[in-house]
């Protein structure tokens, strides 16, 4: 016959075992809100150092002419000191390039394609971040329990997507 064991230790066990699983739950969530976030700053920052680091970059305008299925291009004109005219440069087509239209734009070194400057470039390029904030607020909410600090990433993120979207 087996000894039976003291009910205190049964339950300090399982309180032991309830508290190692809600670690190991707020380790895992925490993990996967920091790798989303530092995923939409990766994906954010590929455009984001060209547009907001302009020391020594070429700036001035593209005139779209033509657009493709994914890019538009047209003459650059240069506003910056050093930078040259180029017949034609290639800018990334999205809804916030129209044919037609001219758009302030930074060279992107040793190359021919441009991307957006000036407040609406700056604001689109971290949009990757915007959308990261909204998902990782979700994870911070139901996995975290952090409502408060859900909110505040996930209104973070509102409020960079609708800026970006009403100056683009």
């Amino acid at each position: 016959m087996i000894p039976a064991m003291p009910a205190t230790t049964s339950v300090s066990a399982r309180q032991a075992s309830a508290a190692a699983l809600r670690l190991g739950r707020l380790a895992a969530m925490g993990a996967v809100a920091v790798l989303i976030l530092v995923a939409g700053v990766w994906a954010s920052w590929g455009t984001a150092q060209h547009v907001m680091l302009t020391k020594g970059r070429e700036s001035g305008t593209i005139a779209v002419t033509r657009c493709g299925a994914d890019t538009c291009s047209g003459p650059y004109t240069p506003v910056s000191e050093g930078s040259t005219a180029r017949a034609e440069v290639v800018i990334e087509k999205t809804v916030a390039v129209r044919k037609g239209e001219t758009y302030a734009v930074v060279v992107k070194p040793s190359s021919d394609e441009v991307v957006r400057s000036g407040p609406a470039g700056i604001l689109y390029a971290w949009v990757p971040l915007g959308g990261a904030l909204l998902l990782a607020s979700v994870v911070v909410a139901g996995g975290l329990g952090r409502t408060r600090g859900a909110w505040v990433m996930a209104g973070a993120g509102v409020v960079l997507l609708t800026a970006a979207f009403v100056t683009i």
